[in-house]
């Protein structure tokens, strides 16, 4: 019975997995079909072709917009990750006056949805002069509520012994930060990298009100263009879609161990 049982388990995640490579392996043989063949075939065609890419890189800068989203996306997770985590740090080891209420603010700021704050937000960013400018993107997302719960459920479990132990060597605070909760917590860090990069590399609705230039466009954005009012270009589409999407899975194929044992550390209750 439990030889049985664990076949059927074995079966029924070989069906699931099946069930979520579909879209993947469509949108494979969809970058390889001709323009002819896109309709003509549920996946792939008797004649592949890698036209699609020729075309994507000959008649697009698809070069610029790969090296803009690389960027962006580098920065802001270098930069959320650097604020959030120094701000879980001391959410969770620092006593201080109204520290839960301002916890409780922070997860209570979770529930409200971004496209409430599009319009104040603009206004702030127009003001400050960064319309159609990288530091309109940055700018606004450079501290995550999210990443600060998170570092700070994963920072709660660090010893206190260990910190007041280096505070007796002589060890600054953020060089206690750097050299010993942040190493400690290294699973937490590889899953939030994983996180914000996904969240900041597949951002669409916000850079595509802040960047007007289209020198400075992102891939969704840029993906987007590609679908006109008079003209479909569902060949270079499906292409470019599938470059963008190679960069999350090799991140995530990377990360796969931290982020499973990140998100298992942040669980405990602290």
């Amino acid at each position: 019975m439990v030889k049985a049982a664990r076949v059927v388990l074995y079966l029924f995640i070989v069906a699931l997995a099946v069930v979520t490579l579909v879209p993947m392996v469509w949108l494979v043989a969809a970058a390889l079909k001709s323009p002819d063949d896109l309709f003509s075939y549920t996946f792939f065609s008797p004649n592949p072709t890698v036209q699609n890419f020729v075309d994507l890189f000959t008649k697009v800068d698809f070069t610029r917009y790969i090296i803009n989203s690389t960027f962006i996306t580098c920065c802001g997770v270098i930069i959320q990750l650097f604020f959030s985590s120094l701000a879980g740090y001391a959410m969770a080891k620092y006593e201080f006056k109204g520290k839960k209420p301002i916890i409780l603010l922070m997860l209570a700021t979770m529930m409200i949805p971004g496209q409430i704050t599009l319009a104040p937000l603009y206004e702030q960013i127009y003001r400050m002069g960064l319309v159609d400018n990288y530091l309109g993107l940055l700018i606004p997302g450079a501290v995550s509520v999210f990443g600060i719960f998170l570092f700070r459920q994963a920072i709660v479990q660090v010893p206190d012994e260990l910190i007041h132990a280096a505070r007796v060597d002589g060890c600054s605070e953020f060089r206690i930060y750097w050299d010993i909760v942040m190493p400690t917590v290294r699973p937490m860090v590889g899953a939030f990298c994983l996180i914000a990069f996904m969240g900041s590399w597949n951002s669409f609705l916000w850079p595509q009100i802040i960047l007007h230039s289209s020198e400075r466009f992102t891939l969704p954005i840029a993906l987007t263009q590609m679908v006109g009012l008079y003209q479909q270009q569902y060949g270079m589409l499906m292409a470019g879609t599938l470059i963008s999407v190679l960069p999350v899975i090799a991140l995530f194929l990377l990360l796969q161990r931290e982020f499973v044992a990140g998100l298992t550390s942040g669980a405990v209750k602290g």
